[in-house]
């Protein structure tokens, strides 16, 4: 089968046919779907993808994003957040400072805290362990969702440990689940384009697949909009689907939009509305074992993120409260929303919101 076929018309109908026959989609249908502008179809059938799973319901979080350092070893060239410790801006806090900075932000229907940052090699792991393990005895009914695969490993290395060791420090400190970031794409070609050098593909595989045989259920993400092709884009959700085949322990899949350095970038360096709502619905098509596909409103912006419920979307994400790394980046998006702006975003395209937990048990419906 080649990529590029002559009858697009017909080759779209048969893929149709396969998704509303339950028929998994290959490697060759998803680069297909990339490269057809027939952006209606596509979004037409990721949302009756999207209808079986969820129906209408559209889910949410009250969270908070924490960064406790942003010193890091790596330096991925898509990254603006990180610093060279002593560098202007640098910074590493202690527990202490945290907690001082969650009572200041902090309101009483935050659920979760984000916790992402640098690979700082001047701290120990204990750093890592205690910090967490600070926040979860001060605010114990709140969830701790914290660190990357790719932090994960960074850990692995520092510790002597392996990935079990780690994560089983990690829990016993507090940790509930792991969040998505550090797969970018899942490619060795990008990886090396893009300077890549924390996880590689089987590290950041084989840490979720510990997680997930630990008892975790985990997030995982795509960061496109690069220097990747579009069957790397596709191959990267298939290394996803297959480790999914087997743990079942991936929660929701997050497409992220690649940010500009500069907030002041031209349009030309934005992805575009277009493959911002592509990524989201071949995302849902591909992906038949993952319940969630998230529209990330950092990223493509909340009117979008509407749009976004019509294709295959069935998460709006959260309040967030104070997001830095994608700013950090160029994002030109709100930093926060407030609950009752989400619940408006979603009612406006038609859906129902549902407040959930981490775990997306429902705390309440917005009817």
């Amino acid at each position: 089968m080649t990529l590029v076929t002559t009858h697009p018309d017909r080759r779209m109908a048969e893929i149709a046919d396969k998704i509303r026959s339950g028929e998994r989609l290959s490697l060759e249908d998803g680069v297909f779907l990339y490269q057809s502008d027939d952006l209606l179809t596509i979004g037409q059938l990721a949302n009756e993808v999207n209808a079986k799973k969820n129906g209408k319901k559209v889910y949410f979080i009250e969270n908070m994003s924490l960064y406790f350092t942003n010193v890091c070893e790596a330096h991925c060239a898509f990254c603006n957040f990180r610093k060279d410790e002593g560098q202007e801006g640098a910074y590493t806090l202690s527990p202490q400072q945290m907690i001082e900075y969650v009572d200041q932000h902090i309101h009483p229907g935050v659920r979760e805290f984000h916790i992402v940052g640098g690979h700082n090699p001047n701290v120990p792991f204990d750093y890592y362990v205690e910090s967490i393990r600070a926040l979860k005895k001060q605010y114990p009914n709140v969830t701790i969702k914290a660190y990357t695969a790719a932090e994960i490993d960074f850990f692995s290395r520092i510790s002597g440990l392996d990935y079990r060791q780690v994560l089983e420090r990690l829990i016993e400190a507090g940790l509930e689940t792991l969040t998505g970031g550090g797969a970018e794409i899942l490619s060795d070609q990008y990886r090396k384009k893009m300077r890549v050098t924390k996880a590689n593909i089987q590290q950041y595989l084989d840490v979720h697949r510990t997680a997930h045989n630990l008892g975790l259920r985990t997030h995982t993400t795509m960061l496109y909009g690069s220097v990747e092709s579009l069957e790397e884009r596709v191959q990267h959700m298939l290394h996803i689907r297959e480790l999914q085949d087997e743990t079942n322990g991936f929660q929701v899949f997050i497409p992220l939009s690649m940010q500009p350095i500069s907030p002041k970038a031209s349009i030309r360096r934005r992805n575009s509305a277009y493959d911002d709502l592509k990524a989201i619905a071949i995302s849902r098509l591909m992906l038949d074992n993952i319940q969630h596909i998230k529209a990330y409103f950092i990223n493509i912006g909340t009117q979008l993120t509407q749009v976004a419920l019509a294709m295959g979307a069935s998460d709006a994400h959260g309040t967030i409260v104070r997001e830095k790394i994608s700013h950090a980046a160029g994002a030109l998006t709100p930093a926060g929303i407030t609950r009752e702006d989400l619940v408006w975003l979603i009612k406006g395209a038609g859906r129902i919101p549902v407040e959930r937990d981490t775990f997306y048990n429902e705390i309440k419906i917005y009817e």
